[in-house]
């Protein structure tokens, strides 16, 4: 895992870019984007938002690939819970694994749960080491 400084939409292109993420859905069937880097990505890929709820309806609150460069990366139960460190970690195996699967070559991560989420890069950077190699770019906002 390499960490790096800079736009995660400058990487969107060129990698993988992993959304942060709540389970929630609302009664329209769109995923609930929240703040941070999702809501910026339901600005910029309209779309993203029905597509992502309804994988979180059909397959639950996991790591989905979304097509366009883009995967979901949850962070939280709900857009009001705090950032949950279990589901923080699963998301990084379950991302690594779909990552070896696919056979990407660079994935782009935020900080996860570490911006609005309030937690500390102290206490998620161990997690996402035990499963994220050099493919991974943890960034963080310029």
């Amino acid at each position: 895992m390499r960490e790096i400084h800079g736009n995660i939409w400058d990487y969107q292109k060129t990698a993988i870019v992993a959304i942060t993420t709540n389970g929630e859905v609302a009664k329209n069937g769109k995923a609930v984007m929240g703040r941070g880097v999702a809501a910026q990505a339901a600005r910029l890929f309209p779309w993203f938002p029905g597509r992502l709820g309804a994988c979180i309806a059909e397959d639950g609150n996991h790591v989905h690939h979304l097509g366009s460069n883009l995967v979901s990366f949850p962070v939280e139960q709900s857009p009001y819970a705090v950032p949950d460190l279990v589901l923080i970690e699963q998301s990084a195996r379950e991302l690594a694994t779909l990552a070896d699967t696919a056979g990407w070559k660079m994935i782009v991560v935020p900080r996860p749960g570490c911006g609005g989420g309030g937690l500390s890069w102290h206490d998620v950077r161990p997690l996402l080491e035990r499963y994220f190699d050099d493919r991974f770019l943890v960034i963080t906002a310029e």
